[in-house]
């Protein structure tokens, strides 16, 4: 691709580990209320540059600010665009940036927690967002904002979790204590008698 088309597109795949087996099995975009604000504030830019005429001698004051405003709200819905949280089978990781591009990355084993924040207005339209609890606080990764249909994203991260087999290994290696003792399974000897039992 060429260097402009880079601004435009964050290019996930090339941060994949392919040789590895790694695959996208979900690339999360921003929900559109991210941007619900700056589209906004580009509308106003626009009316106040048609309105221009009406200002006399002073229509360049208005040029100038609605070009600059103009140019604020579209690098912000850009951001907004080139922000991309990806999920695959091996990992979670972050994508943003527009000249300069930031990548915080999370393998699947280091996620303790997911808590799902859903306020009211994300209940109704359809967002979310996420705070990730991990054995190291990731910058960049810790709050990803405006996570469209998070109930089903959430549910995709622990399947992936699951299917790692992370929560069977460590359920194995910390076994629940059952009266100050790892508990046996049925039909193993108790170590502290002998193999018959007494």
């Amino acid at each position: 691709m060429s260097a402009w088309s880079r601004l435009l597109d964050p290019e996930v795949h090339r941060h994949l580990i392919a040789d590895e087996g790694e695959v996208v099995i979900d690339e999360v975009r921003k929900h559109p209320m991210a941007i619900a604000g700056w589209v906004a504030g580009l509308v106003v830019c626009i009316v106040v540059v048609a309105s221009m005429p009406l200002a006399g001698a002073g229509w360049w004051v208005l040029l100038v600010l609605g070009l600059a405003g103009a140019g604020t709200c579209l690098y912000k819905i850009q951001a907004a665009h080139m922000d991309r949280f990806v999920i695959t089978n091996m990992r979670v990781f972050r994508v943003t940036g527009i000249f300069s591009q930031h990548l915080a990355t999370m393998p699947i084993q280091r996620i303790l927690d997911i808590a799902v924040h859903k306020p009211l207005v994300g209940r109704l339209l359809g967002y979310g967002h996420f705070v990730f609890e991990s054995a190291a606080q990731d910058q960049g990764l810790r709050d990803v904002r405006w996570v469209g249909r998070p109930d089903e994203r959430d549910l995709t991260i622990q399947r992936v979790i699951q299917r790692s087999g992370v929560r069977r290994s460590m359920a194995v290696s910390h076994p629940v204590p059952h009266g100050g003792r790892t508990r046996s399974s049925p039909g193993s000897p108790d170590p502290e008698r002998g193999a018959d039992g007494t």
